[in-house]
């Protein structure tokens, strides 16, 4: 079992020490951030690689047994194929529910969309 976590150390650390060679000069080009510290939030980014991310959180039913937050956002990625591929997604009471998009000349994954939509 120790044999089989040193191996998994070992493919990981090569992985990580592969991606951060790519990625070696990803600026960030825009950061937001507001929370209210009573639940309420507020945040994105952009890189230089083309990696976006834009998150707000609300306190609905404050006060309440019934008191939740709802998440709304959007991440973005440019995929190997050149194609930037966006995640829109809400999250409630009824879940985490996704909508996938991508632009010209791509196709999503049967991978990502599995693991996305469960």
């Amino acid at each position: 079992m120790f044999k089989l976590f040193v191996i998994l150390g070992l493919v990981a650390a090569t992985w990580t020490a592969s991606q951060g060679a790519k990625n070696e000069d990803v600026q960030i080009l825009r950061y937001d951030n507001d929370n209210d510290g009573i639940g309420s939030y507020r945040f994105a980014f952009e890189q230089s690689d083309g990696n976006k991310r834009e998150e707000q959180g609300d306190v609905i039913n404050a006060g309440t047994d019934d008191e939740s937050i709802v998440v709304k956002g959007s991440y973005s990625w440019v995929g190997p194929d050149g194609v930037t591929y966006t995640v829109t997604y809400v999250a409630d009471d009824k879940g985490f529910q996704p909508t996938i998009e991508q632009g010209p000349g791509g196709s999503i994954p049967p991978g990502i969309v599995a693991s996305l939509l469960g």
